[in-house]
């Protein structure tokens, strides 16, 4: 008991959800029909015909019936440039003190940020971190290793703790052309935002998205969105003043005046962003904050799992 106990205290609180989400998420893809995804992914690879069979693991191929080649440390991996918004309308709504049972924006997509990495570390991957608003806040390099991934833990836990800033607006278009130039090799670019920005229109975002992607890299984006709130305006039936978190305009009005076409604009808006996405194969992932299943807290995370599984796949054929 005392050594679980010293094992606890040796994580972060971020850290130790992180892990057991992943060590959750793993147990439920063996029961799955993900299980080719398995715990030893990390350390094999898939056969390839034709290749020498002599790194074969064939207590493997006994348990799983399928052909995995040993890969050792030479071996490339993947490299993962993960991407949070932290402009001020992520940290919608405002919790005193945020948690997975109080989300707001913000805190999904650092607890989901830190599910990657520690996935991406067990898989020996290389990963790095950009946060950004108007502009980069801050960017790290794109390392493996125990060191890297709790540096990268200690900027989550600072980025939990930090206020809601003031007027700190959203312009990620510039900063995405700028990451297609600076992450020079291949990479998978994850990408968690609201999609608020200061942006006139969409067309900015979706030719910075395209240019990631000329550039080789492969692109998740997950909308990091409070549904009920932003998407279906789902307030109380009074007068209300609603007010721009990142220039502090306001308004005041009754939301069941423009309930209606305000979701008619918003559903068209996320729809369009979507399809073009699809168009230039970039994933496109709702996540939800408003959908928060209680009791299971890996399972809000399938949504970003899954997804960054499949596209790993894709990039290891």
């Amino acid at each position: 008991m005392l050594a679980e106990t010293e094992n606890i205290v040796a994580y972060s609180s971020l850290e130790f959800i992180a892990n057991k989400v992943v060590e959750g998420f793993i147990t439920g893809l063996h029961k799955s029909p993900f299980h080719g995804f398995s715990v030893e992914f990390a350390e094999h690879r898939l056969y390839n015909t034709g290749e020498s069979s002599k790194n074969i693991d064939w207590k493997l191929y006994a348990r799983t019936d399928r052909l995995f080649v040993k890969k050792y440390e030479e071996e490339t991996n993947l490299r993962c440039q993960i991407v949070m918004d932290t402009s001020s309308s992520m940290f919608f709504p405002h919790h005193n003190e945020p948690s997975l049972d109080r989300l707001n924006k913000i805190t999904f997509a650092v607890y989901a940020t830190g599910v990657l990495i520690s996935l991406l570390y067990k898989q020996r991957d290389a990963f790095g971190l950009t946060l950004v608003s108007d502009k980069i806040e801050l960017m790290s390099d794109i390392k493996s290793g125990f060191a890297h991934k709790q540096h990268l833990f200690q900027i989550l836990e600072n980025t939990l703790r930090l206020p809601a800033p003031k007027e700190k607006p959203t312009k990620i278009d510039d900063i995405l052309h700028l990451l297609a130039e600076k992450v020079h090799r291949r990479s998978l670019v994850v990408l968690f935002t609201d999609l608020f920005s200061s942006l006139q229109d969409d067309n900015s975002l979706l030719d910075a998205l395209r240019h990631l992607k000329h550039c080789k890299h492969e692109v998740i984006l997950f909308h990091t969105i409070d549904k009920k709130r932003e998407q279906e305006l789902d307030f109380p039936e009074r007068p209300l003043r609603f007010i721009d978190l990142e220039t502090k305009s306001e308004i005041r009005l009754r939301p069941s005046e423009v309930r209606e076409s305000y979701k008619t604009i918003m559903e068209g808006r996320i729809s369009n962003i979507k399809h073009a996405c699809e168009r230039a194969e970039i994933d496109f992932i709702s996540a939800d904050i408003s959908q928060n299943p209680s009791g299971e807290p890996h399972k809000q995370f399938d949504k970003i799992l899954i997804p960054y599984l499949l596209k790993r796949e894709k990039m290891s054929r």
